[in-house]
């Protein structure tokens, strides 16, 4: 079983900069892709970006683009989200979550959650 658990959520102004983490503990990420979802208040969930198991391929939602910076250190068994230039309208709870291992890419099921880290953005 996998356990990930996130960190680095706060408040920041707008046009500031936040660094999430990620880290899996149970057992080593190998073959496991890795992603980024948010919820705001009285909305649903929504993907924000996606890594490839190996570091490789990225993508990321249009309204992060730019922005937003998805990372692993696989030696670390750590994923990470660097957002900048951070907009009011990303106030949400951050969660990060992984695939089985082997699974396709792009991923459109996770099998691994975290419970969130809250990031607040003021104007």
């Amino acid at each position: 079983q996998v356990q990930l658990v996130e960190s680095g959520g706060g408040l920041v102004q707008a046009g500031g900069s936040l660094r999430l983490s990620c880290a899996a503990s149970g057992r080593t990420l190998t073959n496991n892709h890795m992603a980024w979802f948010r919820q705001a208040p009285e909305k649903e969930r929504e993907f924000v970006a996606a890594i490839y198991w190996s570091g490789g391929a990225k993508y990321y939602q249009d309204s992060v683009k730019g922005r937003f910076t998805i990372s692993r250190g696989v030696a670390e068994n750590t994923g990470y989200l660097q957002m900048n230039s951070l907009k009011p309208e990303d106030t949400a709870i951050y969660y990060c979550a992984a695939t089985y291992p082997g699974t396709m890419w792009p991923p459109t099921k996770y099998a691994y959650w975290g419970q969130g880290t809250q990031v607040t953005v003021s104007s």
